[in-house]
């Protein structure tokens, strides 16, 4: 064998060499590859909806990488399970590759109970949507506004900032906007429509819509209101407190007829 590689002349040994070489890399690459598979890809399985721990049973029994990535809080997901992943299901990657998973929590986070006090009611269901919690019931009460008067949890009063888990069911007690006292209707035929505001909330009632829409409040008379100030037996018309009286307006201030039940067109 040395005879042979001295027998021959130098260039020529030196591309048997080379040749040597070339040959003994090829086989190294490829045998490299069939061991490591880098040249086989996989699709991805779906495991999102499954507990953790059957998920990475799946996952590392066809060759993939488990990592969890992140922890959320979800009412709707079981506890423990995935929510999420990444490939996504069906994916074609290599094999090796690593799966990353987005795990339901074991327990609710604790946040804090917003105030709702004084909200209207669809400012307060927004609130509790943004925050995370549920409308558990609403209770109805005689009162001037149609505000949250209060906000309970487990069906007792909770005060603002105190800490309950995260999707839990909040009953809200709303006044219904009117009281128990019946109160004579004020005559607001021929007022500017400022006017007229003013002695609807003074006399304990709430304005209700306006017509035309974006009236002007000053310049613009009441010529027919929702709520009579006499009845058709000419007595005064009453209303529970907090009463809504709709007002339809126009430019022209209407003449006042001997009696307000009778109202321009």
């Amino acid at each position: 064998m040395f005879k042979f590689i001295t027998g021959k002349p130098l260039w020529a040994n030196i591309l048997l060499g080379i040749g040597i070489l070339l040959l003994l890399s090829f086989i190294f690459f490829q045998s490299l590859s069939w061991i490591t598979r880098h040249d086989k890809s996989l699709a991805v399985p779906s495991v999102t909806g499954k507990s953790f721990e059957e998920a990475k049973k799946i996952l590392e029994g066809q060759g993939f990488e488990v990592e969890i990535q992140d922890t959320v809080y979800s009412d709707t997901a079981a506890l423990l399970s995935v929510v999420k992943q990444f490939p996504n299901a069906d994916t074609k990657v290599k094999m090796n590759r690593t799966v990353y998973l987005v795990i339901n929590r074991d327990a609710a986070p604790d946040i804090d109970m917003p105030n709702l006090l004084g909200m209207s009611f669809r400012s307060a269901e927004i609130t509790l949507q943004q925050q995370k919690l549920k409308l558990e019931d609403t209770i109805y009460q005689p009162h001037l506004t149609r505000m949250v008067l209060d906000q309970q949890f487990k069906g007792q009063p909770i005060k603002p900032g105190t800490k309950i888990p995260m999707g839990s069911g909040i009953v809200l007690v709303i006044g219904i906007g009117t009281g128990t006292e019946l109160l004579d209707v004020p005559d607001l035929i021929g007022l500017t429509l400022a006017e007229a505001k003013v002695i609807i909330e003074s006399n304990g009632f709430n304005v209700g819509t306006i017509l035309p829409q974006g009236a002007d409040a000053t310049s613009m008379y009441v010529y027919k209101q929702s709520h009579n100030h006499l009845t058709s037996t000419g007595n005064v018309n009453r209303l529970r407190q907090g009463e809504v009286i709709d007002l339809w307006v126009q430019v022209e201030k209407p003449v006042r007829p001997a009696d307000s039940t009778v109202t321009q067109p």
